[in-house]
Formats: C-alpha cells, structure tokens, sequence
C-alpha cells in the first residue's frame, strides 16, 4: 500500500496504474478558466501511455467515485486560492482513499511544500512539472522508492524547481468540463464563449511581491507554436471566439509571441484575444503592441499595482505613475482596452495613495475597465517571497501562518487596516447583489471619502451602453489575494453557465 501522510514516504508499494482513472488530476481554481494546469499533464500522460482523469473542483465538486478508483492523485495549485481549496479538498481525499498516493504540484506547491509535506501531501513538484509527474506515476507502477527521484520532493527528500525545457505535449482537454461552463468574454453587449492557452511559462523579471521569482529566479520558458496553436484548433472547434494567452508576461518573448499570433490570425481571422504584459512592455514594444490590436487583441491586463512611485519602487515594478499614462496612450492608439489589477493596500501605501489610485481610475476614465475586487486586494506574502529579504525586521511584518500559507502583517497605520476591512466590505456585497461596477466604484469611493472628511470624486457620471462597455471576462482577478472565507465557499459551488 502506498504510505499515506503520516507514515514514512521513503519507499511505496507497486501500484496499477494503467487503467483508466488510476491517476486523476485535480484543478482547485485557475480564474475561471477550463484549467490548462491539468490538460497540459494530461496530455503528457496520456503520450506515455497513461489514461488520466480529470476533475475541475471548481465546477464539478467533489467525486467519491472518481477518487476512490484513483491510486494517484495529483492536485494542481498555481496560486494561493487554488492552494486553500486543495489542501482542504486533500484532507477529504485522505478519507475517502487513504491509501493513495497525493501529489501537489504548481506554483504554489513548492513554495508550501514542508507544509503539505507534514499535513496531506506525499510529493511535491514545482517549476516545470509535466514530465516529473510522468516520472513520479512510472515509479509508483514499479514501486521505486520515491526519495529516488530528484525531481520530486518528499518527506526525505528536497528537490529544487525543475526548471528545464520541456519536449511539449498537446494539452488534452477530453475529460474536462467544456468551454461553457467557464468564464467568459462580454463584448459589445454580447457574451462569447472563451479558451485559455499558455505559451511561455515563468518570468524574466523579479517584482518582489510575484510568486513567481522564488520558483523561476528570472527564467522564464516558451511552449513551441505549434503545440499552442494546435490547442487553439480545439478550443475554437469547441466553440470558443476568444483566446486568453495566460502567461505571465506575453511580452517576455515578444518575437515567439508575435509568431503565435500571427499564425493565429492567419488561420482563425475571426477570433479576439487578450494577455497579460508589464507596463515597462508595452512602453518598449509599441509597435507590437499596435500590430497585436490590427491581429485581433481587444484588451491587455496590467498589474499597474498603484500609481504610488514609492510603492511602485518597493515591488520593484519597472514603471512610474507617469509611465502607466503612456501605456495608457499606446494601447489606446492601438484600439485596445487596458485593463489594470492592482495592490490597492501594501504596508507602503498611505491614505493619500489610496486617495490617488481612485482619482487616477476616475480621471483616466477608468471605472468599467477596473474589477472591484481591485480595490480590496492586500499584499500577499507567500514563504520565500522576495519581499522578506529587505522587510524581515520591520516591526509591520508577523510570523508566519504556514495554515494560511502567507506571513501576517499589519499596516503601521491603524486607519489603513480599518479602510481596507470597509472596502472589502462594500467590494463583497457588491459582488453578492451583482452590482454594477460603476456604482461600486462610488461606494467605495464614499467610504474614502468619509474618512477624509472631503469629496474628491467627481460629479456621478452616466452609465455607459452595454454595447460601449469595456471588453472583459466575466471572472474577476484575485489571485494575488488571500481569498475570505466567502469567497473560498463561493468557489466550491462556482458556475459559469
């Protein structure tokens, strides 16, 4: 039998794999997205002759059926809400199968991983971790001793981040739920249905309150183009109209990203897409960015963080205030929607920051581009996050909650812990009632500006068409965040349909 998380991890039993639905991958949360965090393992499972299942606990719940014919099973966690969903879902997957054998890997899982180690989990991988599951699910077949594998963490042994070039399999999305159960795209006063693809993984850059630099150290790797836009052929096949490239940074490989798309528009001129770039990108390739809105690009997220240049400096983001307005103009010009995510509360920003970002949002027209979970969202600082390195003194910074998976802190000014619990508050009814965004806005708007004793907002404006909204998905971002415990139980019944 496979030893379970309190018994010793050193060896394991041989166990059959090669059926159907002894290994079963499991997505926790990826945005609302179909979970390219599962149908790319899939696919290289399936190419070494492996018969995986898949389950989305986002959309499908829980599964006794599915996870007691499992003998592996294996939890994909790329960000922090996803983790708090699946170490809970694991502790059920222990009762339900103790003797199979639980596998966390993701983003998230290397940066928790003496966590899990000691509580749910039997191994760990992070970084690129296609073919060390492939690995892991070939030496429980043959019963190897785990500690043998050096791509895999267990509880006797550590193992870095794999961070090698991988021999890319087609993502396979056979045994997900389909498209439309998903988020997707509002356009012009209609809803269409919405692909996820990545085509580079990691990030060249080190922005000191991104999860990704512990992991990637500033490397950052491409998924060739065929394998990508052979996965857009099946989600356009499925019926999707849009594309969200959910890489990091787009730009990171501009030529590689530039070819993608062309290829794209080549072969489905009809569809829209949308990505994810820094602002120091967008500054540095405009012509790129102006050939994307000409290729289909109808919007691009940008973690403008805040428009504090002393905040901005401590995340060390690459831009200014002064440089979010140019990004601002590029993308314009190009016919394209910029829509920003921020860091509305870190231990740097002051009232009047606060005060700014919501006069910037207004006076750059701004309100329907900007989700309102962005004006709740608080600093996030996961173990080995490079904001420790120059803050573990500070007198703001607690311990570390390892249950919580992030360090606890504390503003040093009182009032900025009370104006974030009064916008989380807002921000959430809000969210609940489905209110519209642009009366959100002024809510939260209210609360600052009773606090300062002053109004700073404009005259309420007129709310626009639905046909003249910004494009966007109909998914909000929050996954820089620690999630509430409202929003964690929203997602265990999530539906896009």
């Amino acid at each position: 039998m496979v030893a379970n998380s309190t018994n010793d991890h050193r060896s394991t039993s041989a166990k059959n794999l090669s059926y159907s639905g002894a290994i079963l991958l499991i997505s926790c949360y990826e945005l609302g997205h179909q979970p390219i965090g599962i149908a790319s393992p899939s696919g290289f499972l399936r190419q070494a002759g492996y018969s995986p299942a898949a389950l989305d606990y986002a959309i499908d719940g829980i599964s006794e059926t599915r996870i007691k014919q499992a003998n592996l099973i294996c939890i994909s966690v790329p960000m922090h809400t996803a983790l708090r969903l699946g170490i809970k879902l694991a502790e059920r997957i222990r009762g339900i199968n103790p003797g199979c054998h639980i596998c966390f890997f993701g983003l998230y899982a290397s940066l928790n991983s003496e966590y899990l180690l000691q509580h749910v989990a039997d191994s760990i991988i992070g970084g690129e971790f296609e073919a060390s599951l492939v690995n892991l699910a070939e030496a429980i077949e043959c019963g190897k001793n785990i500690a043998e594998l050096n791509n895999i963490t267990s509880k006797h042994h550590q193992a870095a981040p794999q961070l090698v070039r991988l021999n890319f399999a087609l993502p396979d999305r056979s045994s997900l739920p389909t498209i439309d159960k998903y988020a997707r795209l509002e356009y012009k006063g209609k809803l269409g249905l919405a692909g996820y693809v990545e085509a580079s993984r990691g990030c060249l850059h080190l922005c000191t309150h991104c999860p990704i630099p512990p992991v990637y150290e500033g490397r950052f790797f491409v998924v060739p183009k065929q394998v990508v836009i052979d996965d857009i052929r099946t989600l356009v096949e499925a019926g999707a109209s849009h594309i969200t490239f959910g890489d990091p940074d787009f730009l990171n490989g501009p030529n590689h990203s530039m070819r993608i798309i062309e290829e794209m528009h080549s072969q489905f001129p009809q569809l829209t897409f949308d990505f994810t770039a820094k602002v120091e990108h967008i500054l540095k390739y405009p012509d790129i960015v102006k050939e994307m809105g000409r290729s289909g690009c109808i919007f691009i997220v940008s973690a403008l963080e805040s428009v504090s240049d002393e905040v901005l400096a401590r995340l060390v983001k690459g831009h200014t205030r002064t440089d979010i307005v140019e990004a601002l103009k590029i993308t314009r010009d190009a016919g394209i929607t910029l829509r920003p995510s921020f860091v509305a509360f870190t231990p740097w920003t002051t009232f009047n920051d606060y005060v700014e970002m919501l006069k910037f949002i207004e006076e750059h027209s701004l309100i329907e581009h900007v989700d309102p979970v962005q004006y709740a969202i608080r600093l996030l600082i996961p173990p080995a996050s490079l904001i420790l390195e120059n803050n573990l003194n500070e007198p703001w910074l607690g311990e570390l909650d390892q249950a919580a998976f992030s360090y606890r802190w504390n503003h040093p000014d009182p009032k900025m812990d009370a104006l974030h619990r009064s916008v989380n508050h807002v921000v959430e009814a809000a969210a609940q009632s489905n209110s519209n965004i642009t009366d959100t806005f002024y809510k939260v708007a209210k609360v600052v500006e009773e606090m300062l004793g002053s109004k700073f907002t404009q005259s309420r404006r007129i709310l626009p068409l639905a046909t003249e909204r910004p494009p966007r998905l109909t998914e909000s971002w929050f996954c820089c965040a620690e999630p509430t415990e409202e929003q964690l139980n929203a997602l265990k019944c999530c539906s896009h349909n």
